[in-house]
């Protein structure tokens, strides 16, 4: 047999091995992309649909859609914006992102279930978001955050909405009206307690990077949870604030002991 036919036989051999066919977890392939079983419970959960209880059409169709978003990627694969900055940057951001949501995940599968006394506290420590939960009605001006200390000290002083629009007004400045219904667990503990007592009609005023918006509560219509929502609701924030302060912790522990090193001018500021 010539050496001709002998690396013709090879090449045929090497090719075969490697085009991917459809069987056992793989349902489908694109391009010599495989696309698993795995693949489709993943397209199903993000669509908030049991993978046990799905249709053959529903699992039809979110297949399709799978093939469509493949094609579309092996598409801008083929443009190169996989190699482009831009891509590399996201993806590493996205990686990191899913890292931290995994590492949340399981520091929030870790943590031991609060006692009933240890979430009473909690509740009586929040009564905005627990025993007295309230959606307001607000009236509200939006307006540029001016860069006057003068005029912003006016403003903070200003006893009605009418005389925010006046200071306002008289600075030349525009403004926009608006109404907005507001939970009031929404709010941290210590803001609450703030403004559970403000006087009827007095504006609170909430600044912002360029904007800021002055308030006043019109109504307070009482919102409570039962007992079960109540417990439920604390657990999870409970668990929440758990994980944040491990996660804190881990973070001083791990800077305490990572070499960083800063380009010029990048530095932290110094205390």
């Amino acid at each position: 047999m010539s050496q001709r036919i002998v690396l013709a036989i090879i090449l045929a051999c090497v090719l075969s091995s490697c085009e991917k066919k459809p069987g056992g977890q793989t349902i489908a392939v694109v391009n010599n992309e495989e696309i698993t079983a795995a693949d489709l419970n993943a397209e199903l959960s993000s669509a908030n649909i049991s993978a046990a209880n799905a249709s053959k059409d529903v699992r039809s169709q979110a297949l399709d859609r799978l093939i469509d978003r493949r094609l579309v990627a092996q598409q801008a694969k083929a443009d190169g914006l996989d190699k482009s900055p831009e891509f590399l940057n996201r993806e590493r951001r996205a990686t990191e992102d899913l890292l931290i949501e995994m590492l949340v995940s399981r520091q929030a599968n870790t943590q031991q279930v609060p006692s009933a006394a240890e979430i009473a506290k909690f509740e009586a420590a929040r009564p905005g978001t627990f025993a007295n939960r309230e959606i307001w009605s607000l009236q509200q001006i939006i307006y540029p955050l001016p860069k006057d200390a003068a005029l912003n000290a006016k403003i903070a002083a200003a006893k009605s909405l009418d005389e925010v629009a006046q200071a306002l007004t008289a600075a030349g400045i525009q403004y926009t009206k608006a109404t907005k219904q507001f939970d009031s667990a929404a709010l941290p503990p210590n803001l609450y307690v703030q403004l559970a007592h403000i006087a009827q009609g007095e504006p609170f005023i909430v600044p912002g990077p360029d904007k800021a918006v002055a308030s006043v509560i019109t109504s307070r219509q009482p919102a409570p949870l039962n007992a079960d929502q109540q417990r439920q609701l604390a657990l999870a924030q409970m668990k929440r604030e758990q994980v944040n302060q491990l996660l804190g912790q881990r973070v001083k522990d791990l800077k305490a002991k990572a070499k960083i090193e800063y380009g010029a001018g990048f530095g932290p500021p110094k205390s």
